[in-house]
């Protein structure tokens, strides 16, 4: 970030400042930072969160490093591409020797819920799949669908059906379920998949089918534990923590507790509102903590309160309008947006905004998608 400054400086190049997502990011990091210094955040934020919410703003100067390196710059975005395919590749390859045989190349084991973690220790597999899915897939996919022959266009369906079959062991439902929806956008936006997303998730099924004999952890997870935590969802753990941020909001509705607002609020008694059903009076009390709210959206109004909330979402809908697909547009451009609607998505539990290792992919994919946009005179 300190060399896309200082190169910025040198040049006296500062256009990337006015561009809408970035007046829309600097606002609400802006109000975020506020809403997080001494005497305005709740006690317990200054010096450590308040800290981390001035360098949230990396991640605003990430996605435009990442646009003007590749804006201008066809070969670097192709080899950006390649090596995508190469890492979804490795970790598919440790998703099956883990399915095999029980543990990575690292020695790590599945996760003891039965969860696969491919080449990581822990599971974020699913989460990083789901980001790779739709840049790395679905250009080749629909290139195959587009030339003429039946073997071209099986070989598209045949691909695609695997990106989806390779999810469903994993176990992790929220990223199954988001590529999902991803097909469904896919399918939208680009005509010529319609079929082979049907095929998709029909492969989607029928492996989920035969998890019973093959995965019988995943697929617990992913239809008898889901099923349970949704006919039961407002004393679940999530429908619990969703409960306890409404009600820091509830509490602090302008301002916010400031960043990590619900790691450090969490476990006051204030905000043990009854859950939903009225089953629990306290909420759960402090049993029910963890680091954060499990949801983008809930974490911006916790942390800066409802204007917070809403600077967020404009920064997401500046995003998603810089990002969406034009008539003409590139098969990868259309794959970037979709990845970028997925994470954003508000219906869904997610890890906090600026965790690094999902923030990671987010930011990179973001930049990419801006760059392409840029390229393509979507300006």
């Amino acid at each position: 970030m300190a060399a896309f400054l200082a190169r910025c400086a040198a040049e006296r190049d500062w256009h990337w400042l006015r561009a809408p997502w970035m007046l829309c990011g600097l606002a609400w990091w802006g109000w975020l930072v506020l809403c997080s210094l001494p005497g305005i955040g709740a006690d317990g934020v200054f010096p450590r969160w308040t800290t981390q919410a001035v360098l949230a703003g990396r991640f605003l100067l990430l996605a435009a490093a990442i646009e003007q390196l590749l804006a201008e710059d066809a070969t670097t975005r192709e080899r950006l591409r390649l090596m995508l395919r190469l890492v979804m590749g490795y970790v598919v390859a440790q998703l099956l020797l883990q399915l095999i045989t029980g543990s990575n190349l690292a020695g790590h084991a599945t996760h003891d819920n039965g969860l696969l973690t491919g080449p990581f220790d822990r599971p974020r597999a699913g989460p990083t799949l789901m980001h790779l899915f739709f840049p790395v897939l679905l250009p080749p996919v629909v290139a195959l669908l587009r030339q003429p022959g039946f073997g071209a266009r099986a070989g598209g369906c045949a691909l695609l059906a695997a990106g989806v079959a390779v999810m469903v062991p994993i176990g992790q439902r929220m990223p199954l379920l988001l590529v999902g929806l991803g097909l469904l956008v896919a399918a939208f936006l680009l005509p010529v998949l319609r079929r082979a997303a049907a095929v998709a998730a029909l492969a989607g099924v029928a492996t989920l089918a035969a998890g019973g004999w093959l995965f019988p952890n995943a697929q617990f997870r992913l239809v008898r534990h889901f099923a349970a935590q949704l006919e039961t969802f407002p004393t679940s753990h999530y429908g619990l923590i969703y409960t306890r941020a409404a009600a820091m909001v509830g509490e602090h509705p302008w301002i916010g507790r400031g960043f990590a607002a619900f790691r450090t609020g969490c476990a006051d008694p204030r905000y043990f509102a009854p859950s939903v059903d009225g089953q629990l009076a306290g909420g759960g009390g402090a049993d029910i903590c963890v680091t954060h709210a499990h949801n983008f959206y809930l974490e911006a109004a916790t942390d800066a309160g409802l204007p917070g909330l809403l600077l967020f979402v404009a920064l997401v809908a500046a995003w998603l309008r810089r990002l969406a697909p034009r008539r003409g547009a590139s098969n990868i451009g259309t794959a970037l947006f979709i990845a970028a609607l997925l994470h954003l998505w508000p219906l869904a539990g997610t890890n906090t905004f600026t965790n690094p290792y999902m923030a990671g992919w987010f930011f990179l994919l973001l930049g990419w998608g801006l760059a392409e946009a840029r390229a393509h005179g979507r300006i």
